[in-house]
């Protein structure tokens, strides 16, 4: 079986393509010649130079390949335009090609994110696959739109969406910073209510990811995959004070008009920078949501999903590469 992986240089994509060398599988990784290979150096895995954003590279990338894992996304961006670019429209090139190209496809997996539904209502209700999609950010904006643009190519092509909530473990830098904290003796809690998040580890959620990929019963469907239980961030940063062997934390709450505050100050200076500011308006209103929660309830039932890392297990392990890779 000859396998596509886009995004394998990144976080997720790279657990993936580390977790198909256990199927009798070929595995192809698209990268851009200036990509960082470092997740990828010294593996059997075919690097193809093509580009999500340049159709005309992607037919010997996707030429007769028997399935493609889409995990590649824009994540930050300057305007909402750059997120459809990179969300919408490289999704759209990526399934033309397919369809064109692939005709013997056994399965394209799309992996959205849970911001196409906004946060959950209250903590009684996380959201689930019939959830209306009311996103909160232009990221989430273009998650949507991606996810439709896959629908449209479902009677082309057999499609499964998946829709995975917070993501953290060993070689991410989204969380870092998190951590960071934590391992300076310092939490940071925004607000002053009990937030509850579904935080799912890396591997975790590549394993599922690629359980979805090759069940028979996952074609054209979409599935939340995550932690079977809800965390609140005091219950986070106090595994991860032990993680970091730190004796004791002192707990910053930053008050929500706060955290908005400085969104939007962030936002301001980030129009004079070459990069995307890390935390704007939209990340604001993102972070001070109570419920970022979802259920997993369909993909148990589809193909027998379950939460294998517990969270105590991921935050000791993603502590411990943080460490030996000089991150903390």
């Amino acid at each position: 079986m000859k396998v596509l992986v886009t995004g394998a240089t990144g976080f997720i994509g790279s657990h993936t393509a580390d977790l198909l060398q256990d199927y009798d599988a070929d595995i192809y990784c698209i990268a851009r010649s200036t990509s960082n290979m470092q997740w990828l150096e010294g593996k059997p895995f075919s690097i193809i130079n093509a580009s999500l954003s340049h159709p005309e590279s992607l037919q010997s990338a996707v030429k007769d390949m028997d399935m493609i894992i889409h995990v590649a996304g824009l994540t930050a961006a300057r305007n909402e335009a750059e997120f459809m670019a990179g969300n919408r429209d490289a999704t759209k090139n990526l399934l033309e090609a397919a369809k064109l190209y692939a005709p013997n496809l056994q399965r394209f997996l799309h992996v959205s994110s849970q911001t196409v539904t906004g946060p959950s209502a209250s903590l009684q209700n996380p959201v689930n696959e019939q959830s209306p999609l009311l996103p909160i950010t232009a990221y989430g904006r273009s998650k949507k739109a991606a996810e439709e643009i896959v629908q449209t190519y479902m009677n082309d092509m057999p499609i499964t969406i998946v829709r995975p909530p917070a993501v953290y473990g060993e070689r991410d830098t989204a969380v870092l910073t998190f951590f960071q904290a934590i391992n300076r003796g310092i939490a940071p809690l925004i607000g002053f209510d009990k937030k509850k998040v579904s935080l799912i580890h890396g591997i975790d959620l590549s394993r599922g990811i690629i359980e979805a990929a090759m069940s028979n019963n996952t074609i054209g469907e979409i599935y939340f995959i995550s932690s079977e239980e809800f965390y609140s961030w005091d219950t986070i940063a106090e595994i991860s004070k032990q993680a970091c062997n730190k004796k004791s934390l002192i707990s910053i709450r930053v008050p929500h008009t706060v955290v908005m505050g400085l969104a939007g100050i962030s936002e301001f200076l980030g129009k004079f920078s070459s990069k995307p500011p890390v935390l704007n308006y939209e990340k604001g209103m993102d972070i001070i949501q109570p419920y970022w929660i979802c259920s997993v309830e369909k993909a148990k039932e589809h193909f027998n999903w379950q939460q294998k890392i517990s969270l105590e297990q991921g935050i000791y392990r993603t502590v411990e590469w943080y460490q030996q890779n000089k991150w903390l």
